[in-house]
């Protein structure tokens, strides 16, 4: 079974969190870099930068995670981020 991933995008001033999940990670972060999708929040607000990532093992599983961290409060999700990436790095 396919591997799926939680990620979370921010802007430039890191202002806005975006947690999404997704199976190919590597191309749902460039649809974002690009602004695949006109109109949607993660282009709206200009959400460029992927500072936080997990693999599950799969979809189903990233579904339930991307959940968890939604109904997270900002400062849960800040340490989440800080606790990987604590200087708040483009991963991909």
């Amino acid at each position: 079974m396919k591997p799926g991933y939680i990620y979370i995008m921010t802007n430039k001033r890191h202002t806005v969190l975006y947690a999404g999940c997704t199976s190919d990670i590597i191309r749902r972060v460039a649809e974002h870099k690009q602004h695949k999708h006109k109109g949607s929040f993660t282009d709206k607000y200009n959400c460029e930068h992927c500072v936080y990532y997990e693999t599950l093992p799969d979809y189903l599983s990233a579904i339930k995670r991307e959940n968890q961290i939604k109904n997270m409060r900002r400062a849960d999700k800040i340490a989440l981020i800080n606790a990987m990436n604590p200087e708040w790095n483009d991963l991909i």
